[in-house]
């Protein structure tokens, strides 16, 4: 069942590329692997899947111990302080720095290890109050305050779009991300890139990929719906 999924999500994201006039080579498909047992992982991985995203640091370290080296792991869900630490140089991509503060404390952590961390800026683009994420409004501030830290590199920005049945209701919100990197990328901000937009999950993502997504989020889409009782026994 896996093998058929993730072929018919990369099927869709084939075609959501030949619609945009992009190239597949600019979209990474991020198989997010949040509560899903370890033997479903491999499975994805030997499709050829390399990059994985998880919610949680204690299930993204367990996790990468017990599989292969080459995985690029991607932190895509809140960030507490007290847990950079254990992820910092391990992960690919931090996608879900949302303050200063936060950021901060990255920047230590990389300082400690002599290592320079990849971030991404993330931003509640629709204004919703169960989310995290910063507002649009204050996305180039906080961009700039974080641009000062030395051992932390912006690659750009990523949004958790709203639970929609209908992905063209999202698609406002993924061209008001791509306008903003575009406004950032005009700055010229010292140490900042906007070569990343992580948008688009597994309901929205054809729609977020024609909008100038390079990174998309796909969970259900890939591993089928979650089963939270299975990882809550677990832990």
């Amino acid at each position: 069942m896996l093998k058929e999924n993730l072929k018919t999500v990369e099927e869709h994201v084939q075609e959501a590329c030949k619609r945009a006039g992009r190239s597949r080579e600019e979209v990474t498909l991020i198989a997010v692997s949040k509560t899903k047992p370890l033997e479903m992982l491999q499975e994805i991985y030997g499709e050829g899947v390399r990059d994985f995203g998880e919610n949680k640091v204690q299930e993204l370290c367990d996790k990468m111990e017990q599989l292969p080296s080459d995985i690029r792991w991607h932190m895509i869900g809140h960030l507490q302080r007290n847990k950079v630490k254990y992820i910092v140089g391990k992960v690919a991509l931090i996608h879900s720095v949302d303050t200063y503060r936060l950021a901060e404390e990255i920047n230590i952590q990389a300082k400690k290890r002599g290592i320079i961390v990849p971030i991404l800026v993330e931003v509640n683009i629709a204004g919703e109050e169960t989310k995290f994420g910063t507002t649009a409004e204050d996305a180039m501030l906080l961009v700039e305050e974080i641009s000062k830290l030395e051992n932390v590199r912006i690659k750009g920005l990523m949004t958790i779009a709203p639970f929609v049945e209908n992905p063209e209701d999202n698609r406002l919100y993924f061209r008001k991300i791509k306008q903003l990197s575009v406004d950032i990328t005009n700055k010229n901000i010292d140490n900042v890139s906007m070569e990343i937009l992580s948008m688009g999950m597994t309901g929205d993502y054809e729609v977020a990929i024609e909008e100038g997504a390079t990174m998309v989020r796909v969970g259900t889409g890939i591993f089928g719906a979650r089963n939270y009782k299975k990882s809550n026994e677990s832990h």
